[in-house]
């Protein structure tokens, strides 16, 4: 029980603050739903309950991800926090099928809302408490790229760098962005709806969240595919690539490989040196590279190999070879 505690304090702390809010956003939006009908409403309260399922559960496998590799999963737990997050995406389709299909309905047979001004402020609530979550997704996506940014930059960096964040921070991100979003859409939905005799607008407005929210499903779930069978990380190929490179004893390196798994990384790397240094010379040039590299964020392992300089530049022409 201790142990499992000491893990859920190492999970995502956006997911969790996310799941936590979204779940009393859903409540609120719910009863609102039942006392008026409103089918903007709907869509907003099955959005908010997918995210609070979703959130959770990325919570708890960022958590469970970061438990030490046993016997039987020497590999450790990283790519845990995929499988987990392929498991919620289903969820978030489940319901954003659900509010397309009330969205087609209303739009068909179009029926008047009660309720106006409960709609309004509940929606006018729900959208400052999901942009407060997603504010403090933003600057914790800074925190996992280590970028320091203030006022509008935390804003424009954030959207810049998201997809260089670890898994569970991108979905928060994503799914609020899209929340926060929807519910000014839905927002805009009821005032129309009110104010004129187009009543079809909250049918509209549901289709349109329902189809941003697969677009997250879509999103998600392309990404942690390839979390899943390993991904490679170019980023952090080119930045551990150049920080080897600092040291004067390597010559080049031919063959660098950063597999991604859920947060860590793990790092293969080649390094060209001199032929004539001596054993004890290669083994504390390893412990040097092994020491700087390890200290990189997310990265867990590193494995430094040797080869003999063969006065090519392999790491100079690598974007050639990609090329051809």
């Amino acid at each position: 029980m201790k142990e499992l505690f000491l893990l859920l304090k190492k999970g995502s702390k956006s997911a969790f603050l996310a799941s936590i809010v979204n779940a009393v956003i859903s409540i609120i939006k719910g009863i609102a739903y039942v006392m008026t009908g409103n089918v903007a409403m709907f869509a907003e309260t099955m959005h908010s309950l997918g995210d609070t399922a979703n959130q959770f559960f990325v919570f708890i496998g960022s958590a469970l991800s970061k438990k030490a590799p046993t016997k039987r999963f020497p590999n450790g737990f990283g790519r845990l926090v995929n499988l987990v997050l392929l498991g919620a995406v289903l969820v978030v389709g489940v319901m954003a099928y659900e509010t397309i299909v009330e969205g087609y309905h209303h739009i068909l047979h179009p029926v008047e809302s009660k309720g106006f001004i409960i709609n309004v402020i509940v929606l006018a609530i729900a959208v400052i408490l999901e942009a407060f979550v997603l504010f403090k997704a933003m600057k914790e996506t800074l925190h996992d790229v280590g970028i320091h940014a203030q006022g509008l930059g935390i804003i424009t960096k954030s959207f810049a760098n998201v997809n260089k964040a670890k898994p569970a921070t991108k979905l928060v991100f994503l799914e609020d962005s899209v929340a926060t979003g929807g519910g000014l859409l839905a927002l805009i939905a009821v005032v129309i709806s009110e104010f004129t005799l187009f009543h079809q607008a909250e049918g509209i407005a549901s289709i349109i969240i329902g189809l941003l929210m697969f677009f997250v499903v879509g999103k998600i779930f392309l990404d942690n595919t390839a979390g899943v069978l390993g991904e490679a990380d170019e980023y952090m190929q080119d930045k551990i690539g150049s920080l080897v490179l600092e040291d004067p004893d390597v010559k080049d390196i031919p063959e660098i490989a950063v597999l991604k798994e859920g947060d860590e990384f793990h790092v293969e790397i080649k390094i060209e040196v001199d032929p004539t240094i001596s054993l004890a010379t290669a083994d504390d040039i390893k412990d040097r590279l092994e020491e700087k590299i390890i200290k990189e964020k997310g990265v867990t392992d590193v494995i430094v190999e040797f080869d003999e300089d063969d006065n090519f530049s392999s790491w100079d022409n690598r974007e050639k070879s990609k090329d051809d």
